[in-house]
């Protein structure tokens, strides 16, 4: 599941690494991004999984797809830990380093996510349906070593029935919390401008390369 809602570029950037630049909506806002998955079987067994990431120009290269959107990650939160050290040893992915309880409650005309650590809410968000298609899309992830000036790209191929639309039928609620640091959440909308939503298919890596 994922929607991208409108943020301030001033967070987007503060967030940012030096080599990566926002990609704004309209001048001042920038794009934040949120995915939540549920894997089923993978390197690391089964987990959830959220993701907050701002929104960056995609990388074009010759004989690939163009990417249908590039992240960077500034968070990611899990469900367990072997989850959390797989990603960041294999991918330098920033994560809370507790286990996180991730909900997906689906209805006829929805699926809502509800993350929280403990007793702390760290965010709710909703996604509506819309008509599903066959697709396999290209997505980059940046990312960085942390504590040494290196940086990374990934290729992630999502392949599986997906619904996208522009009908601002979801919502977000942000709660204060270590995840969500850095965000000034009374200025981040709390509809998306985009929603997407893959039923059951298959999630694959490239190599990591290095810029």
């Amino acid at each position: 599941m994922g929607a991208f809602f409108e943020m301030p570029t001033s967070d987007a950037r503060a967030l940012l690494p030096t080599h990566l630049e926002p990609l704004e909506m309209q001048h001042t806002r920038s794009i934040l991004a949120l995915t939540a998955f549920q894997f089923t079987q993978s390197e690391a067994g089964e987990y959830e999984e959220i993701v907050l990431a701002v929104i960056v120009p995609p990388m074009i290269e010759v004989g690939k797809q163009i990417p249908k959107a590039a992240f960077y990650p500034f968070m990611v939160g899990t469900s367990t830990e072997a989850s959390r050290l797989h990603a960041i040893e294999r991918w330098h992915l920033p994560h809370y380093m507790k286990d996180l309880e991730i909900s997906f409650t689906e209805s006829e005309l929805q699926m809502d996510v509800n993350v929280r650590d403990g007793e702390d809410v760290v965010l709710d968000f909703t996604v509506t349906k819309h008509d599903y298609v066959p697709s396999k899309h290209l997505y980059n992830a940046f990312t960085v070593a942390e504590g040494v000036d290196r940086h990374f790209k990934a290729n992630i191929y999502m392949e599986a029935p997906h619904s996208e639309h522009e009908e601002e039928g979801g919502s977000l609620t942000l709660y204060e919390h270590p995840m969500t640091e850095g965000l000034t959440l009374d200025d981040i909308n709390d509809y998306p401008f985009r929603e997407q939503w893959y039923e059951e298919g298959l999630q694959t890596f490239e190599p990591l390369l290095t810029l």
